[in-house]
């Protein structure tokens, strides 16, 4: 006989909102509401809300300054938030053009640049951080934080 193995879901959140600078308040503001009231699925998410809400400000700021410079302001940027118990995951889809984030280069130690920095700035702050070109033609920014429920 078979036996079945109950599948843990993770929780999901969703916001969209323009591709507008001035959104980024409210952004920040969703996702730290969102981590709060799910931080019963993963109580460890408590403690990396602060790198997590950078991490994810930078990604906006990148997606609205650069991958929709060109775009109408009121182009929708998709924020997908997934906690479980083991990781968060925070997703940022925008309609730019794609780019290879391999070509940029680091950052010399001492340089102060202007920008630049963002790229390796969400390398430290989360544990992986992919970039990809969808099917349906959406750049999506992956942030994955790894990290475990206190026993």
């Amino acid at each position: 006989m078979a036996r079945v193995v109950p599948r843990h879901t993770p929780a999901q959140a969703h916001l969209q909102v323009a591709s507008q600078l001035d959104v980024v308040a409210q952004v920040q503001r969703w996702f730290r509401e969102t981590c709060r009231s799910l931080e019963g699925e993963s109580a460890w998410v408590g403690n990396h809300c602060d790198r997590l809400a950078l991490a994810l400000t930078e990604g906006f700021t990148n997606a609205v300054r650069h991958a929709h410079a060109h775009l109408p302001p009121e182009t929708g940027i998709d924020i997908d938030l997934a906690l479980d118990t083991d990781q968060v995951e925070i997703r940022i889809w925008d309609y730019g053009d794609p780019f290879n984030p391999e070509l940029l280069p680091e950052p010399q130690p001492g340089e102060l640049l202007e920008s630049g920095y963002g790229w390796f700035l969400l390398r430290r702050l989360a544990d992986k951080v992919t970039y990809y070109r969808s099917k349906d033609g959406r750049n999506c920014l992956s942030i994955v934080k790894y990290g475990t429920c206190p026993t």
